[in-house]
């Protein structure tokens, strides 16, 4: 069975796989649907989806008209200013066919002048708490792409309360010793303040070498189990950590038997083998900025 812990303060007992919905964004109704279908059958119970992520939250609706009592609820905005973020959060409901979700997120809340933005009077944040108080949302959340993201997430729980946070984890952007240390702040005061946390692109090996984003993920992830089941490992060896899965839903059961076996962490000599037989390398640096 899938590991399962509590999701920060929310209340809920979560797997530490949440599927990111991202996946369902280009697909048929007849696949989400058979998608969604096999995601219970592993046990999942935490859905991840944003009003971004192409025609998502519609596939999501028919599963959610039948299973909507078995998952916790996730999605995000990518407005910064009040009635924008009000209007996409209604839509987003709307489109999935629920009346609440669970958690919403500030998307990529990096840039400085968004930061701004979104905290100041009549900005997301605003309307997200609104939105709370009424019942619409359980949560609020907040996400980030890129090397900033770590230490703009500690900015952002100085100013406001948020639930959960998410950013990009694996071994080759760790070995980074500023990104590093920014996430090791980060997950002290998460785990001071009961602040579940989220962790994507744990099975990147790189940029696509053509740049071309036209696939399943921006990035081009790693497509062997083995490679796969430490990089699964390694994320979820920590305990605090809960894992997002990738957008290409071709991965998903080598993430699941990963998941599903021991989560002893892997070797600093193993993850370095990976690098150099997978040729990993980081997604992120300070010259190429972050993708969605």
């Amino acid at each position: 069975m899938l590991p399962v812990a509590p999701f920060g303060s929310t209340g809920h007992q979560s797997t530490r796989v949440i599927f990111g919905a991202a996946a369902l964004g280009g697909m048929s109704q007849e696949r989400a649907d058979a998608t969604l279908v096999q995601i219970l059958e592993w046990g999942i119970n935490h859905i991840d989806t944003a009003a971004s992520y192409g025609s998502s939250e519609e596939r999501l609706q028919p599963f959610l008209s039948m299973h909507r009592d078995k998952v916790f609820l996730a999605t995000k905005t990518g407005e910064r200013a009040s009635g924008r973020a009000r209007a996409e959060l209604e839509r987003s409901l709307d489109r999935m066919g629920v009346d609440h979700v669970d958690l919403v997120q500030l998307h990529n809340l990096v840039d400085e002048a968004e930061w701004e933005q979104a905290f100041a009077p009549g900005g997301a944040v605003e309307a997200l708490a609104s939105a709370r108080d009424e019942g619409l949302v359980s949560n609020i959340g907040v996400t980030g792409h890129g090397l900033p993201v770590p230490g703009m997430h500690l900015r952002s729980l100085e100013r406001f309360d948020f639930a959960s946070v998410l950013f990009p984890v694996n071994f080759v952007l760790l070995d980074n010793p500023a990104y590093r240390a920014d996430v090791e702040a980060l997950l002290d005061l998460c785990a001071e303040r009961d602040v579940a946390v989220q962790t994507i692109k744990s099975i990147a090996r790189g940029r696509w070498a053509d740049g071309d984003t036209n696939r399943f993920s921006w990035y081009e992830p790693l497509t062997d189990p083995e490679p796969i089941a430490r990089a699964v490992r390694y994320v979820l060896s920590n305990e605090q950590m809960f894992l997002n899965t990738t957008s290409d839903a071709r991965l998903l059961p080598m993430i699941i038997d990963a998941a599903n076996g021991s989560l002893t962490a892997p070797t600093g000599d193993e993850m370095r083998a990976d690098i150099e037989a997978e040729g990993i390398t980081p997604l992120f640096d300070e010259a190429r900025p972050a993708a969605i």
